[in-house]
Order: C-alpha cells, then structure tokens, then sequence
C-alpha cells in the first residue's frame, strides 16, 4: 500500500486551490491577480506533492526545456500584468511539458468510463496520440 504523507496532502489541496483560482481569474476576464495567485499555489502544490528535487529535475529535462521555458515564462509574464499573453505562453508550455502525459490519462479515463460514447472517444484519443 502507498502511503500518502501530511505534505503530500497538503500539496493536493494547495494545487486544487491553485487550478480554482487559475480557472476563476480566466473566468473573470482574465483578472491578472487571481491567474498569479493560481499560478503560485499550482507551482507550490506540484513541489509539495512530488518534492522539490523531483519536481526541478521534471521541469529542467535536456528535451523538455522549451515547454519549461515557456510555462515559466508565462507565469512570469502573468505575474508582470499580462495575463491573457502570459495564458497563451503557459498553455502552450503545459501542452509541451505533458503531451507524453495524455495517451496516459486517456487510456485510463477509456477503461474507467462505462458510457459507451466516451469510453470509445478515450480509447481513440489514446491510439492515435504518440509517447515521446
């Protein structure tokens, strides 16, 4: 059994939090102290989740740098008061950094759902992306 400690629990909470205000900010026109207030606690529950060496060797890959350069740098930009450039920047690095990430979670929500039109989508959105 795996066991999950206090800050590993903690970290769920704090990225929860963090993906709550990064969706209301974008809900709220893209308000740029709730994106930054999201951006802080996401990035903070990631490293209190996985841990700090963990997290800095995930995010400075030889191959995963230009994803890594432009998330970080569209929390940079959001943080400066920028926000819908530094969303664009931050989804463009988000996709970059887990794009290996989804033929996993696809597969997995493909055998998990029993409604018979998504398990078929999932199943298809899975096949056809590749693992890099």
């Amino acid at each position: 059994m795996i066991s999950i400690t206090e800050w590993q629990k903690i970290g769920v909470g704090t990225t929860g939090f963090g993906i709550f205000f990064i969706l209301f900010g974008m809900l709220l026109y893209f308000d740029s102290v709730l994106l930054a207030f999201g951006n802080l606690l996401f990035l903070t529950g990631l490293s209190l989740i996985i841990g700090l060496r963990k997290t800095f060797s995930f995010f400075f890959q030889r191959h995963k740098l230009k994803g890594t350069s432009f998330f970080l740098g569209g929390v940079l930009v959001v943080l400066l008061r920028w926000p819908l450039l530094g969303m664009c920047l931050e989804t463009y690095g988000f996709f970059s950094l887990f794009k290996g990430f989804f033929p996993v979670a696809f597969g997995f929500l493909g055998n998990t759902s029993n409604i018979p039109f998504l398990s078929a989508l999932f199943r298809r959105l899975q096949g056809t992306s590749s693992m890099v």
